[in-house]
C-alpha cells in the first residue's frame, strides 16, 4: 500500500517523522511531501533517511531545499496522485485546512490534494483558539462532508503555553487510523444496530425465550 505523508508547517512537523516510521511499520511505502513552511522546522534529510525515498519539496526547480535528498520539478503531482492510495496530512495546519476546503492550489501539497482521488486522512495541529475558531470549524465540516477522515488533536500543554486541544495526535493513533481507512474497514455499513442498556428477550418459540439479567443501573 502506497501513502503520501504531507507535512505542514507547524511546530508539530517534527512529530511527522515518527508517523512516517509508524506507517512503514504497518506496511506502507511512504512518499513524503513537505511544504515550504515545514522545511523551516524539519530538514527533508530526516524524512529521506527514514523512508529511503527522496522528499518532494516543491512544484518547480529551485523551490524548497536544494539538497540531493529532495525532488521538485522532476515529479509531477498527477503521477504521485495516481501511484498512491492514501493521502495523510500531519500536521494539517489551519492554513492547509482552509486551502483544502476552498480548493486553493499554490504549492505541491495543495495541488496534489486537488488531483488526489484516494482516501484522505487529516491530523490537525494548531493553537487552541485557532482550532476553535468558526472558520476552522467550518473548514473541518466541509472536509468531513467530502468523506475525509479527521483525527482530532489531543488536549494538553501546547508549544505556545496554552492548555487545551490542538496537539497533534500521537503517531501510533494516526497510523492506526490510516491503516483502518486504507483497508476500508466499514464492517457495519448498511446494518441496523439496536443498542439497549436493559434486559432483552428473544423468543425461541411461542412459550420459551432467551433473556439476559440486568441490574437496571446502566440505563
Amino acid at each position: 500500500m502506497n501513502a503520501v505523508l504531507g507535512v505542514g508547517g507547524g511546530i508539530a512537523a517534527y512529530k511527522a517523522a515518527e508517523l512516517a516510521r509508524a506507517l512503514e511499520e504497518r506496511g506502507f511505502t511512504v512518499q513524503v511531501v513537505m511544504t515550504r513552511a515545514a522545511q523551516e522546522f524539519v530538514r527533508p534529510l530526516t524524512f529521506a533517511a527514514l523512508t529511503n525515498r527522496k522528499v518532494i519539496t516543491g512544484l518547480f526547480a529551485g523551490e524548497g531545499s536544494s539538497s540531493d535528498d529532495t525532488l521538485s520539478s522532476a515529479v509531477e503531482h498527477i503521477r504521485v496522485a495516481q501511484e498512491n492510495q492514501v493521502l495523510v496530512v500531519a500536521p494539517a495546519t489551519a492554513d492547509l485546512l482552509a486551502k483544502f476546503a476552498h480548493g486553493i492550489a499554490d504549492d505541491f501539497l495543495t495541488t496534489l490534494y486537488l488531483a488526489f482521488t484516494g482516501k484522505v486522512v487529516l491530523a490537525p495541529a494548531m493553537n487552541t483558539a485557532m482550532w476553535e475558531h468558526p472558520a476552522t470549524r467550518q473548514n473541518l465540516a466541509t472536509l468531513a462532508a467530502r468523506g475525509h477522515t479527521i483525527v482530532d488533536p489531543d488536549a494538553g500543554l501546547l508549544a505556545c503555553g496554552t492548555v487545551g486541544p490542538g496537539r497533534l495526535a500521537e503517531a501510533v493513533r494516526v497510523a492506526e487510523v490510516v491503516a483502518l481507512v486504507a483497508r476500508g474497514r466499514h464492517d457495519l455499513d448498511g446494518e441496523t444496530v439496536l443498542i439497549t442498556a436493559g434486559p432483552t428477550q428473544e423468543p425461541l418459540d411461542p412459550v420459551r425465550f432467551i433473556s439476559n439479567r440486568s441490574s437496571g443501573k446502566m440505563g
